[in-house]
Parts: C-alpha cells; sequence; structure tokens
C-alpha cells in the first residue's frame, strides 16, 4: 500500500513537472522604430526583426518584441525591464551596460547631396562649414566635432532630414543605405532624380543584439543567439532570408 502511495506521489510531481521543463524559452526585445529595419507595417516586422526572430526560434527562445523610443528602450533593458535590445550598433560606453551578440547585419552608410549642389566632396573634411542632415541619437562612428564649422541638424526620422535636403535646410544627409532609399521609394520617388549620392568612403556600421550587463540569464542569451547566428550562416538560410530584402535597397551613385 505504501509503495502505490509512493507512486502515486511520483506520478503527480511528475505531472507538474513536465509542462514546466517543455515550457518554450521566452527572451524580451525592446526596439525602436527603424524602417526597414523595425517596422510593424513590413513582413516580419522588419529585415532585423524577422532575423532576429528567426534566430532565436532556432535557439529555442520565443520572441516577445516591444517597440519603444530609443532613450527608453535602452533604459529598459539596462535596468532589466526587458532582455536585450534587439537592434543597436556597438560604441565603447555602451559596451559598460550591454553584453553583445555577434553582429547579424552590417548598416552601410550613405551620404545625399542635391544634384544641384556644387563642389566635389572626396573627404570628411570637404564639409567644413556645410550643413549635416542626421537622426537624433545615433551613433554613426564619425567624429563631426572634428570637422571645422559643421552644423549638425539632428532630426527624429529620416524622411524629415531628406525633406530637409530637397528644401535647402541643410546641405547634406548622412543615413543608412536601406533605410534612406526605401523612404525616398516610399515617399520621394518622384523626386530622387534631385538627389545624388556623395562618393565618401563611410564606415560601415554592424548591427547587434545586446543585454543588460546586470541580466541573470544575459549571457545564456547572447551565447544561444550566436550559436543559431552561426548555424545559419553555416547552412546557408541566412542567405536565404537575406535575399528577398536585397533587391530593394540598391541606388546608384
Amino acid at each position: 500500500m505504501l509503495n502505490r502511495l509512493l507512486l502515486a506521489a511520483v506520478l503527480v510531481v511528475s505531472s507538474w513537472s513536465l509542462p514546466a521543463l517543455a515550457e518554450e524559452k521566452t527572451v524580451s526585445l525592446m526596439v525602436n522604430t527603424w524602417s526597414p529595419y523595425v517596422d510593424k507595417e513590413l513582413p516580419g516586422q522588419g529585415v532585423a526583426m524577422e532575423l532576429v526572430t528567426v534566430l532565436f526560434d532556432r535557439a529555442g527562445y520565443r520572441t516577445e518584441i516591444k517597440v519603444e523610443a530609443w532613450r527608453r528602450a535602452m533604459e529598459g533593458v539596462r535596468v532589466g525591464l526587458y532582455d536585450a535590445l534587439g537592434a543597436t550598433w556597438y560604441t565603447e560606453s555602451r559596451e559598460q551596460d550591454f553584453i553583445f551578440s555577434e553582429p547579424y547585419l552590417q548598416n552601410d552608410l550613405m551620404m545625399l547631396k542635391l544634384r544641384a549642389f556644387p563642389g566635389d566632396y572626396l573627404e570628411l573634411s570637404h564639409l567644413s562649414g556645410r550643413r549635416l542632415g542626421l537622426l537624433s541619437e545615433y551613433e554613426y562612428g564619425i567624429d563631426f566635432a572634428a570637422i571645422p564649422g559643421l552644423t549638425l541638424v539632428p532630426e527624429n526620422h529620416d524622411i524629415q532630414s531628406l525633406l530637409n535636403l530637397i528644401n535647402r535646410k541643410v546641405d547634406f544627409v548622412i543615413g543608412d543605405r536601406r533605410a534612406l532609399v526605401m523612404q525616398l521609394d516610399e515617399f520621394l520617388s518622384g523626386q530622387k532624380g534631385l538627389l545624388v549620392e556623395v562618393p565618401l568612403e563611410l564606415p560601415a556600421r554592424p548591427l547587434y543584439v545586446a543585454a543588460s550587463r546586470s541580466g541573470p540569464q544575459s549571457q545564456e542569451i547572447i551565447d544561444a543567439f550566436n550559436r543559431a547566428l552561426a548555424a545559419a550562416r553555416s547552412d546557408g538560410s541566412y542567405d536565404k532570408l537575406l535575399a528577398d530584402w536585397s533587391e530593394k535597397f540598391q541606388m546608384q551613385r
């Protein structure tokens, strides 16, 4: 009788434990809207979010994505309200608070000017005395302060900077190539011919997932993501996913 009672108790405990063991892990991500990388109106919520979601799924994690303004997104992850930033650039100052994944995308910067705007601009120093439109709170990896007389004109969205350029409120606009081309195609297709790419050599900005250093599961999350990323690159599924996006974001010099 005692053995039967013990067996029944074991079965009850097991029935409680099995769902917990089978429960899927969840990673909560904070992001800010940045088409075509993060955008609820796009397939997969944007190319970056589709990649990240697929990779975390491959690593055994279900993703929960919360869109916030950039400062709130960073602070929410830093203090542990969310597990990780889903799309961020690396800086030394950010490394103090965040553990970065391997880069899963590369952002290529481009600079635009009006085709009619005179002058040759082959080096960043040639921007001296000019006005440059750019996004607020973005780390472009360029020491703009070292360019004498350069006036920075920050905006919250690329389309605002592009309109400033067309209306001659700025002389140049810098931004991510995919993002600028998408904004031109969607909102300013009839005016694309007015603009030309400035042939400057600009730094590439790798894109990362970054988890709070104070999070108890942060290293585990980043390690799992990195393993899934390496596997996807090895078996070709990474390239296959990106192929559908690549043709949309080209612009001739």
